[in-house]
């Protein structure tokens, strides 16, 4: 079996990743930092010898990056299974207060790659009647924060392609899920004093992951939301 796994060196894609590969899944991935793929690869290699990994470093707000990482893990994996769109770009800050760019860089991380991707990897899947798409939503998809905008308004444009997919691909057997957690103890929060039970972690993510990729044929988990449970 073949996944993709954007944005997969930190936080939730790495946690992503690690738990396909687990479950004995090729992964191809891609990152900005091309040393960190670079080290991911090897790691993952080290860890399941079996398995296939590959990686590219690209970064998603460049559209030519999205569509060369996008050839890139068709040509080496041939087939694809499960599409997990996790990459993401988080920019806080009112909507008045916020940079000229915010909101189209953004848009480009978290709903123009998505859209791209899920539409290129589309074709080969209703081709075999077959595979799963994953967009890695946020809680900001639904409750939105006017502390961060425009991070909310792209999120919530994510939650609505993730149902336009859904919808559209069904007859075809495709299953689509979105995935909407909220605080996620990721680099987003590097230096908080909040203890860690107070955040979902990446790999609570990871296995909401993979229980949706694992129901029985006929079944789909249309949206999961993660919460901490504290507040």
């Amino acid at each position: 079996m073949n996944a993709i796994v954007t944005g997969a060196t930190k936080g939730i894609g790495r946690a992503l990743a690690l738990r396909l590969a687990a479950n004995n899944y090729n992964v191809a991935l891609c990152a900005r930092n091309p040393d960190d793929v670079r080290n991911f690869v090897t790691e993952l290699s080290a860890l399941y010898p079996a398995l296939k990994f590959y990686g590219l470093a690209a970064d998603v707000v460049n559209r030519a990056d999205v569509e060369a990482f996008a050839r890139f893990a068709l040509e080496s994996l041939g087939t694809v299974d499960i599409l997990v769109n996790n990459a993401g770009l988080f920019l806080p800050s009112g909507l008045m207060e916020e940079a000229g760019d915010a909101l189209e860089k953004q848009m480009q991380v978290n709903v123009h790659a998505p859209h791209y991707l899920s539409k290129f990897f589309a074709r080969e899947m209703i081709s075999r009647k077959s595979g799963h798409i994953i967009n890695i939503c946020s809680i900001a998809s639904v409750k939105l924060l006017t502390s961060s905008a425009s991070y909310s308004i792209t999120k919530a444009a994510l939650l609505s392609l993730t149902r336009i997919l859904r919808d559209e691909l069904m007859p075809s057997g495709i299953r689509v899920t979105a995935v909407l957690p909220g605080a996620t103890l990721t680099d987003s929060w590097s230096g908080t004093t909040l203890p860690p039970e107070r955040f979902v972690h990446p790999e609570d993510v990871a296995r909401a992951v993979m229980a949706s990729i694992q129901l029985s044929a006929g079944a789909n988990m249309d949206e999961v939301v993660i919460r901490p449970l504290f507040r």
